[in-house]
């Protein structure tokens, strides 16, 4: 008889160890694929914080232009860059702040060399610390971003807008200190700027372009068509993926701007704080996988080893029947294997149930006490809940270790198949 058959009729006759392979099988693939989805989920969502959250290196130096920097941001490395490049200037047609106590005596006023306005050139006005960690917010409209590189657009905050009765849409304009040029701005957005104006001291006057609520945010390009000559950055901040991608981008640094002649801070706590633990996860899932694979084979071997021991009569009656001793073990693979494939469907039942609450749990905690940890725009990524859904790849790898789990889990209680001549057999089961 094909051992093929033999088998199938086999499982029929034996329906509860049947079934408690079936179950033993069903644990084993559902904890698999539950590692599988857990492995995916850290995954994507380690991506995503890369990519939002990522870390944050510091480049500043003498003679560090904006046209270096759109080289160096250029990089492969590199998500988004924010160079950071200062002007003050003078206001056309609005006011700005004054401080309380009297400006003394041959100090220059807003028509001078020092404006009243500090314009800040930006790109990514995102990247700015103060927005980045949620301290300065945006309060209406938006901030400054990449493509509104060659527009004249302004960011303003909420005091001076107060003060003006400015609100997004509205236009003002801006000269350079020297005022010979003058520039038309729209305002695109409103900030909060947290730190309060300076104590009113009359020991001591406050230079306008130093209280906090004249601060402008503009694009780089504009604070270039207002300065009188070729500026230098103050610093610019780059995005990154990984603190292992740092060294990468120093060297392009160092080839740019030549070996030591720049200052290069990399700040990761942000990526530490929000990144590694979904690593750990993702760690920890990747073990969970190879130990249930582990002890899932050698829990099968003892089974099949029992059920074995229990038929070897059957075995010696078939082995002085002709039949081949590679068939014998044949037949336990493929009633094993039997088993396992229904199982694999069993658990891609239960895992797309379980998948989530389970990703919830593991992930959702970590990110969500992150999140308020950190109390930051930037860990808003991390803090989504986990997409987790059962894939046909997760379900194929699951079917082959279930396959590979099934060969070992006869193969190896089947060499003693081998090494018994079946008179030895027949005599043993009496």
């Amino acid at each position: 008889m094909n051992f093929v058959k033999r088998a199938g009729k086999s499982l029929r006759a034996r329906k509860s160890r049947t079934a408690v392979l079936l179950g033993i099988f069903v644990v084993i693939c559902t904890l698999l694929l539950g590692g599988f989805l857990l492995q995916a989920a850290t995954a994507r969502q380690e991506a995503d914080a890369q990519r939002d959250i990522g870390v944050d290196v510091t480049v500043r130096g003498d003679g560090f232009s904006a046209a270096l920097a759109d080289r160096l941001g250029a990089s492969p490395l590199v998500h988004r860059y924010n160079p950071l490049l200062p002007l003050t200037a003078g206001a056309r047609g609005f006011k700005p702040l004054v401080s309380d106590p009297p400006k003394p005596s041959g100090t220059r006023d807003g028509n001078g060399e020092q404006g009243p306005l500090a314009l800040n050139g930006v790109r990514d006005s995102a990247l700015l610390l103060p927005f980045s960690y949620g301290s300065t917010k945006i309060t209406s409209g938006r901030g400054i971003t990449p493509e509104d590189a060659d527009r004249h657009v302004a960011v303003v905050e909420r005091r001076l807008a107060e003060k003006n009765g400015l609100k997004v849409g509205d236009t003002i304009r801006v000269r350079s200190a020297d005022g010979e040029r003058t520039l038309p701005l729209t305002i695109v957005g409103v900030f909060r700027d947290p730190t309060p104006d300076p104590v009113p001291d009359p020991a001591r006057w406050t230079p306008p372009h130093e209280l906090p609520g004249n601060a402008v945010y503009v694009p780089v390009d504009t604070v270039r068509q207002l300065s009188p000559g070729a500026a230098d950055l103050t610093d610019a901040v780059f995005r990154i993926g990984s603190p292992e991608q740092a060294e990468r981008l120093h060297a392009e640094a160092e080839r740019l701007l030549g070996a030591g002649s720049f200052d290069f801070r990399v700040n990761d706590k942000a990526y530490r704080d929000q990144v590694r633990p979904i690593q750990r996860v993702g760690t920890f899932a990747g073990v969970i996988v190879r130990l249930i694979a582990l002890a899932g084979a050698l829990i099968l071997s003892l089974v099949v080893m029992l059920q074995i021991r229990e038929r070897r009569a059957e075995l010696g009656v078939l082995l002085a029947m002709g039949e081949k001793r590679w068939k014998l073990i044949g037949q336990h693979t493929v009633e094993v294997a039997a088993v396992a494939l229904p199982a694999v469907a069993v658990a891609a039942l239960i895992g797309q149930v379980a998948a989530r609450p389970t990703g919830d749990a593991l992930l959702g905690r970590e990110a969500n006490g992150r999140g308020a940890a950190a109390g930051a725009p930037r860990a808003s990524t991390s803090t989504r809940p986990p997409e987790i859904h059962v894939q046909p790849s997760d379900l194929g790898k699951v079917a082959g270790i279930g396959l590979g789990i099934s060969l070992v889990a006869t193969v190896v209680p089947g060499i003693g198949i081998l090494r018994l001549h079946p008179r030895s057999i027949l005599t043993d089961s009496e």
